[in-house]
């Protein structure tokens, strides 16, 4: 059994496991409010069987270090919410911090571009969310045009986002900038994956952004089109630094 002990090491391995995690825990490894790997997963790392990962979690309940319900167990190790750490600004493109002339963000329930439907594994004309947003500069150049599909996984992981259904009538303004904070509370790390191309029209570029889970579920996927009307095109982000152990 995974749990049995040695001569050389009298400490049950259950513990061992925990002492591990604690230490994952503690070092932001596994970020405050993160969803943990599932049992069968911590298994296969630890070599150990489920049984034995489920004490090892246990011990880890009792100390108050994490926590569990329906949707898995989250690390609630005291340290800066995830709302507190560094965001990559949704939608893509968005011009947060720049006066815009204008800046028109809306949601609306409909069938998304077939592409989309595609990459979120949606069938054929079922509808979701979609997101559009608008923004040009001042001088009335570098006009940018953004539209997200979120996936049925996003729609049900995320309240917050789902909480838009019923808001989604295309005319009220649905600024979604603290989506991925949204996402991360939810338990789901964020891979973003952004290809820029030429759309054939030599004064615009397209950026297409997918973002899947640690599951490597699609949560949505937006495509921006920026006027390129002038002799550099700067696109800058920031994405959060948050380590991911190796469950492999």
């Amino acid at each position: 059994m995974a749990r049995s002990t040695t001569h050389d090491d009298p400490q049950p391995l259950y513990s061992r496991i925990a002492s591990e995690l604690h230490g994952e825990l503690r070092d932001g490894t596994i970020a405050p409010g993160e969803r943990l790997p599932g049992e069968r997963q911590l298994a296969a790392h630890f070599g150990a069987s489920r049984e034995t990962v489920r004490q090892a979690l246990d011990v880890l309940r009792r100390d108050g270090l994490v926590s569990t319900d329906r949707r898995g167990t989250h690390a609630t190790l005291p340290g800066l919410p995830v709302g507190h750490l560094p965001s990559l600004g949704f939608p893509i493109g968005a011009q947060a911090t720049q006066a815009c002339a204008v800046d028109r963000a809306t949601v609306t329930w409909e069938t998304p571009p077939p592409e989309h439907a595609a990459a979120l594994g949606l069938a054929p004309r079922r509808p979701t969310l979609v997101h559009r947003y608008e923004s040009t500069a001042p001088d009335g150049y570098g006009r940018r045009t953004a539209v997200t599909s979120f996936s049925a996984v996003a729609l049900s992981e995320v309240e917050e986002l789902a909480r838009y259904r019923d808001r989604a009538d295309g005319r009220s303004s649905a600024q979604l900038r603290r989506v991925y904070d949204w996402m991360r509370r939810a338990g789901l790390t964020l891979h973003h994956r952004d290809s820029i191309s030429g759309p054939g029209d030599a004064a615009s570029v397209r950026v297409t952004r997918r973002v899947h889970d640690q599951y490597a579920r699609p949560l949505e996927i937006t495509d921006l089109v920026v006027d390129a009307q002038q002799d550099a095109l700067v696109y800058e982000f920031t994405l959060p630094a948050v380590a991911e152990p190796d469950w492999s």
